[in-house]
């Protein structure tokens, strides 16, 4: 491991999460010397990056492959929480509207509609932790509400 990456401030909350799924999917190495903020620079758009995206536009493969990884670390971090398995299902059109689903056993934890996903990303590291805890939390709620359902 480089150096660079050591002497970066370590990465808190969900994005510590986001961060591990990102980096398992590097199977041939090629960002190990790159910082965990580094990784996570796709996720944070602040307002003039936004306003520099088309109001309308198609998502990338690239955009459409965060989000994935986004709510793949959420399955995982609501998996760690409540012990029980959990699997996302994106359905998305060209244009970039859709909707994400969480599902537990038989129960939908998280019913999350997508629009412009091109555009996908937060403000700030803070704003990304505080909206995947808030809708992890929902999500937790929902199985320890229907804990049958979910074991289902």
């Amino acid at each position: 491991m480089s150096e660079a990456v050591v002497e970066t401030p370590v990465v808190e909350g969900f994005a510590a999460a986001l961060v591990r799924q990102v980096r398992a999917q590097d199977t041939h190495g090629h960002w190990e010397r790159k910082s965990d903020y580094q990784l996570l620079e796709p996720y944070i758009m602040d307002k003039e990056k936004r306003r520099a995206i088309p109001i309308i536009g198609d998502p990338d493969p690239d955009t459409l492959w965060r989000l994935e990884l986004f709510y793949g670390a959420m399955c995982l971090e609501i998996e760690r929480r409540t012990k029980r398995m959990v699997q996302p299902m994106m359905k998305m059109s060209h244009e970039g509207f859709g909707r994400m689903v969480l599902i537990a056993g038989r129960l939908i934890v998280l019913n999350k509609q997508l629009r412009d996903a091109h555009r996908f990303g937060f403000d700030s590291l803070e704003k990304l932790n505080a909206e995947a805890e808030k809708l992890i939390g929902q999500a937790v709620d929902m199985i320890e509400k229907f804990p049958a359902v979910a074991d289902y």
